[in-house]
């Protein structure tokens, strides 16, 4: 619609009449609006119509889960310069250690930054030996896990290694998470899509704002355990980015778990357990179980059960909002096991509960493109996403179109390496 339509469109709201006199200023606009297509907060299509006919429409209700915007306008930026910045490498991995000195030298010497790392690091016999670290070794901030408090203490993370970097850079942060960049320096490197060669500008780019952000959602879980004299208390209170795995353990007998969404008993689950997982975790475990692969600004909340004893059990996908409840059937020959991201696995008796609801922290991880290519980009190189050799042009297949039918393909590849 070019600007002279849409003004002509704009002078009919005022003009179209019904027999009774009343104006359709509200319907033409809508017929504008349908054929503008404006980008807006919604995930990757036009803003819906908020009305549906001359009497319904969407209840307006406060409570929201998260507030989802249109990816492209994720962008991180910076109400003041960060001054502080936790550098998180991979463990027991040698390769890691000359990038671990550089980054950290650079940052101290260069940009003037106070940098925090992991208490074990300081110990690392081979780091004990780099010269280059021992000249700032003396100005480095230490922490533990599990001791130290890490909240308002750190603007930005750098993680050197795999995915298991970014997984313990969520474990740290279980409330709201600085921005995190990610170089791969592991063995996989889904969600690490930075490469390490021309670290100084990368880096230097996202400290002056320059960055798209993907804001990667968790899970937040509860298991429920149950008091002879309080009823149901709380324990366990985690956030996942990930997933959530709910199986048998060391069980001979099939898992019997129960299903709950909102309430409603959706399902009982008779196999080797249950994943629930986020969409960024969709391409880890669950991918492995069967399940689809969802791009991480997709709110959702992916079910995936593992090796179900039932031909017609498959994979789904429920609304962000919802709250899901697993619990072992009081008819279950056994227990269930849990384990959050891979850690802190914990077994879930008869009576207890697993609560599962969309966290209001995310994970922002810093795109080395795009959301979008650099979702792709991981599917191919990662994954190898839909790897076939291409199909042969027509051209190509000229000789077997002329050949006679006498001929087989074993003579016609052998022919071929003659004429190579």
């Amino acid at each position: 619609m070019n600007e002279s339509d849409l003004s002509l469109a704009k002078a009919m709201v005022g003009m179209e009449i019904n027999s009774t006199g009343t104006t359709h200023r509200k319907s033409v606009v809508g017929r504008v609006q349908e054929k503008v297509f404006r980008r807006t907060r919604s995930l990757n299509a036009p803003s819906p119509v908020q009305q549906f006919g001359p009497c319904g429409r969407i209840m307006k209700n406060s409570a929201m889960v998260m507030t989802i915007q249109d990816p492209a306008s994720q962008r991180l930026t910076w109400y003041k310069p960060p001054l502080t910045v936790l550098v998180i490498k991979k463990v027991r991995d040698a390769s890691v250690l000359s990038p671990f000195v550089q980054l950290v030298h650079w940052l101290i010497k260069e940009k003037n930054m106070v940098v925090f790392v992991e208490h074990s690091v300081m110990d690392d016999s081979m780091l004990q030996a780099n010269s280059s670290f021992q000249t700032v070794k003396d100005k480095l901030m230490t922490f533990q896990d599990g001791k130290d408090d890490l909240t308002d203490k750190i603007d930005f993370i750098i993680c050197l290694g795999g995915d298991g970097t970014l997984l313990y850079a969520s474990l740290l942060f279980q409330q709201s998470v600085p921005p995190v960049m990610a170089f791969h320096l592991g063995s996989l490197g889904f969600l690490t899509p930075f490469e390490f060669e021309n670290f100084q500008d990368q880096v230097t780019n996202v400290l002056e704002g320059y960055a798209a952000l993907t804001l990667r959602s968790r899970l937040r879980c509860i298991i429920m355990r149950k008091d002879e004299e309080k009823g149901l208390v709380p324990s366990t209170n985690l956030l996942v980015l990930n997933e959530v795995v709910i199986d048998r353990g060391p069980s001979p007998y099939l898992s019997n778990i129960d299903l709950f969404l909102d309430g409603k008993h959706i399902t009982s689950v008779q196999g080797d357990g249950l994943i629930v997982s986020t969409p960024t975790g969709s391409t880890a475990y669950a991918v492995a179980a069967g399940a689809s692969m969802i791009h991480p600004s997709v709110p959702a909340i992916m079910v995936t059960p593992i090796c179900p004893h039932s031909l017609s059990f498959r994979p789904i996908v429920v609304p962000a909002g919802v709250e899901l409840k697993i619990s072992v059937s009081p008819d279950s020959r056994n227990t269930s096991w849990v384990s959050f991201d891979g850690r802190n696995r914990q077994e879930l008796k008869h009576g207890d509960s697993l609560r599962v609801t969309t966290s209001i922290y995310p994970v922002p991880s810093i795109c080395a493109q795009d959301q979008i290519s650099d979702w792709f980009d991981s599917l191919a190189e990662c994954l190898h996403w839909n790897v076939r050799k291409r199909q042969k042009h027509l051209d190509e297949l000229s000789d077997l179109t002329q050949s006679s039918s006498n001929d087989t393909l074993d003579s016609l590849e052998q022919s071929e390496q003659i004429d190579s």
